[in-house]
């Protein structure tokens, strides 16, 4: 992301997890462990609005750690239809947890899913602080329920899942969704309105 950015090296359960960390400037507030999109359909680490996340963070005072699923960039291990990829970001959580700090989790897209799910599985032992999920796949895959200080961003006119879709999810729950105006799935041309948004959410 900058040329401060760590390279890091996770055990996963599929073999060696590739990562990349950023630190704030300012004294260390917390982690978050940011998620990327579909790795079938080009998703990545570097992906903008992976990084835009990870921006957002780094300036709210959160160390951000971006990884790649297996089978993506050095990742070792092949796709395995979304199970395996929440087993690598719980495996990348326990690494980068820092004793005594709150530890984040997010996502986009794809990510939201695996996201959702990874924090789901803590609930009863270690749960995240917050969860935050942008464009969240859910029609494409089957979200669990989150936490209700959970923060959703969604683009009206989303052309890869349907705004609709993501309302639907959300309603059972009272789950407020943060809605932009004509935005599509991946934001482009509003990447800072993203940032900005989920900052003035996480500070709610």
């Amino acid at each position: 992301m900058n040329r401060e950015t760590r390279t890091l090296s996770v055990p996963g359960p599929a073999g060696t997890i590739e990562a990349e960390a950023d630190d704030p400037s300012t004294a260390l507030r917390g982690v978050v462990v940011l998620c990327h999109p579909h790795p079938q359909h080009g998703g990545t680490m570097g992906n903008k609005v992976v990084q835009t996340l990870a921006r957002a963070f780094v300036q709210m005072g959160y160390r951000a750690v971006r990884f790649n699923f297996r089978g993506v960039g050095a990742s070792q291990g092949h796709w395995d239809e979304g199970r395996g990829e929440i087993d690598d970001a719980l495996a990348v959580l326990a690494a980068v947890r820092e004793p005594g700090l709150p530890l984040a989790l997010g996502g986009f897209s794809f990510g939201g899913y695996v996201a959702a799910h990874a924090a789901a599985r803590l609930a009863a032992s270690a749960p995240v602080e917050r969860l935050v999920l942008v464009g969240p796949a859910t029609s494409r895959f089957d979200l669990p329920a989150v936490a209700p200080d959970t923060v959703v961003v969604h683009g009206e006119a989303d052309e890869v899942v349907p705004l609709s879709a993501t309302f639907d999810w959300a309603r059972p729950q009272a789950l407020p969704v943060i809605v932009l105006p004509g935005v599509g799935h991946f934001f482009h041309g509003q990447l800072t309105l993203l940032k900005s948004q989920v900052m003035q959410a996480w500070h709610r």
